[in-house]
């Protein structure tokens, strides 16, 4: 992969030029973002991955339905097989499998137990999914750079330990580092959502802090929900698996804060399997978890919710081996002002 993008490194002009011709036709009112008859919060971010999207889409959720508000989830459902528009939940429950919504979708619906669609045009997808349910709001997931709805408030996730590889080939537009936008683009944000995760908290760093002058930062962190069986959603509260062997299974963009939770819990993670994000488990992977798991006379496998979703499918091929998967769920230090600035959309 880094080899791929060292090859790819001279279309990075190309792919900034483009981004802010883009960016600059949006700003000046050439381009034209459409409003639809529904409240809208944007949660997105600058990069690739692992900036804690999902986890705070399902806060935002929660929220609103602590609120009084009827709120559903519009992603364009990235990974799944299917395409165009694509109802995945109502109000009476799950419509579809998780290899058509996609996983992230497909869990942010089951965790929220609210109406979720997906749809690669989010104005068309909008639309639709508010004559198909009786929602009044809408958390778009990972539409920071999609603008051509318009939001009544746009949360920009950054990744704190990202912040800080200030000299990091990372920090370099695609396809050679990691960052969809440059830094200038925080500009559109309303509310900027710096998650630590399990890190403690550090000061933006000073070649950085020009960028977020004058913008409403809040600090996210994760903590952990418990431990969940797989087959029947039992809880278990984290500590009853200390010092238990486990297989460790993930398949998401950055595993370094699920292994460093395992760490500090004192969960053994050296017998792992480690897989690409958004991993579509097939037989194949279902086997090497189950050589794996024998050949190493595991207690249990261990895998984040977001695969939990998926490997659910395989119940029945993998009867014989107790699977649990680690719930993680992000809380904020400026809570009451993170919930002011949601509800302060709704007195307009």
């Amino acid at each position: 992969m880094k080899f791929l993008r060292i090859i790819l490194s001279p279309t990075v002009f190309l792919y900034k030029a483009i981004i802010d011709m883009r960016n600059y036709l949006f700003d000046k009112g050439i381009l034209r973002a459409t409003k639809v008859d529904a409240k809208v919060i944007s949660v997105g971010n600058l990069t690739v991955g692992g900036s804690g999207k999902t986890p705070t889409v399902i806060a935002v959720t929660k929220l609103l339905k602590n609120l009084g508000k009827s709120p559903g989830i519009l992603s364009r459902g990235y990974g799944r097989n299917t395409k165009g528009y694509l109802l995945v939940s109502n109000e009476n429950g799950i419509l579809t499998s998780v290899d058509r919504s996609s996983d992230e979708m497909f869990m942010a619906a089951s965790d929220c137990n609210v109406p979720a669609a997906v749809c690669e045009r989010r104005v068309e997808g909008a639309k639709k999914f508010l004559k198909d349910t009786n929602i009044d709001s809408i958390v778009l997931d990972d539409a920071y750079q999609h603008r051509w709805i318009k939001r009544d408030l746009n949360i920009l996730m950054m990744d704190q330990r990202f912040l800080h590889q200030t000299s990091s080939i990372r920090q370099k537009p695609l396809p050679l580092g990691n960052m969809r936008e440059g830094f200038a683009s925080i500009d559109r944000a309303d509310v900027v959502v710096i998650n630590r995760k399990f890190n403690k908290k550090r000061e933006i760093p000073r070649k950085l802090a020009k960028y977020f002058e004058g913008k409403k930062i809040i600090h996210g962190y994760y903590k952990t929900a418990g431990i969940y069986d797989l087959k029947t959603n039992e809880h278990f509260e984290i500590n009853e698996f200390e010092g238990q062997k486990s297989l460790i299974v993930c398949g998401i963009a950055r595993p370094f804060s699920f292994l460093k939770v395992l760490e500090e819990n004192r969960i053994n993670f050296s017998n792992k399997l480690l897989f690409r994000d958004h991993q579509k488990y097939s037989n194949k992977e279902v086997q090497l978890i189950r050589k794996q798991f024998y050949s190493t006379n595991s207690h249990s496998v261990l895998t984040t919710q977001k695969d939990a979703v998926k490997l659910s499918k395989y119940s029945n091929e993998l009867d014989d081996i107790d699977i649990y998967y680690l719930k993680i769920e992000i809380d904020f230090e400026e809570r009451e002002e993170f919930k002011d600035k949601i509800t302060r959309i709704y007195e307009h």
